[in-house]
């Protein structure tokens, strides 16, 4: 991601609605999933730490660990949470095998070109037991200049990052497509009205436009909630565990 990008991000995170959707949905898994108490956790691919902000504050237990590629975001991450940053790459993470409970990575997996070896380290450095959750942008059609701003390698399908956590080892405990609703407005922004100085799209828009949107995301989270998936979305989202036994069979 361009470095111009990592500072805007660390403007608008703690305020933009996409943000406070995906933070929610990331807190929502863990705490389903995961039993409650002390537990390390890996934010890989950590930009500038407005999630693990979000997860700090709901629950002081989890010690929060970040990784990021880029200097300058585990500084601003640093300066922003005060928890252990160290930078590196999710593809060669630099941790040892088994050293967290969950591992989570909200939109960093699109970045590399191989995201089944991230999804290897991922398996690598979890516990037995212990939870992955992945963010990706989705579908290739709705490539746009929002993409080459941020530097996405690709733009996965739900059946593309199903298939990484089951060929990693990892048993798949949900897996649906995120911002159904508002993906029309996403798609006529970046296909048919796209801005004649494009950046990214991660700026905070007039409040009206901002609680637009995060009512649609909260509609949307609503059902998820129920364990219904989404069938479409700008986003895909899926919640893997590590078997406690190597010989542990796999499931959709």
């Amino acid at each position: 991601m361009q470095l111009d990008e990592y500072r805007k991000l660390a403007e608008v995170e703690d305020r933009m609605w996409y943000f406070h959707a995906l933070n929610r949905r990331c807190l929502h898994w863990l705490e389903r999933l995961r039993p409650q108490g002390l537990a390390q956790l890996l934010d890989a691919g950590c930009g500038t730490g407005g999630l693990i902000k979000t997860l700090q504050a709901a629950n002081p237990a989890w010690q929060m660990t970040g990784l990021d590629f880029m200097p300058l975001a585990c500084a601003l991450a640093r300066e922003r949470t005060g928890a252990e940053i160290v930078q590196g790459s999710i593809a060669a993470l630099p941790f040892p095998d088994e050293s967290f409970d969950a591992v989570v990575s909200a939109d960093v997996v699109c970045q590399v070109t191989d995201g089944a070896m991230a999804l290897r380290e991922f398996f690598r450095v979890v516990r037995p037991g212990g939870i992955v959750l992945v963010n990706v942008p989705a579908f290739r059609w709705l490539w746009s200049y929002h993409d080459d701003t941020c530097e996405t390698q690709h733009r996965y399908t739900r059946p593309e990052l199903t298939a990484l956590f089951q060929t990693a080892g990892f048993m798949v405990e949900f897996a649906s497509y995120e911002n159904m609703l508002p993906l029309p407005l996403i798609a006529a922004r970046r296909k048919l009205f796209q801005p004649a100085d494009p950046t990214s799209d991660v700026k905070l828009y007039p409040a009206p436009i901002e609680a637009g949107f995060a009512g649609l995301a909260a509609l949307e989270f609503a059902w998820q909630r129920l364990g219904w998936a989404s069938p479409v979305g700008s986003s895909v989202f899926v919640a893997g565990r590590k078997p406690f036994a190597a010989s542990a069979s796999i499931r959709c």
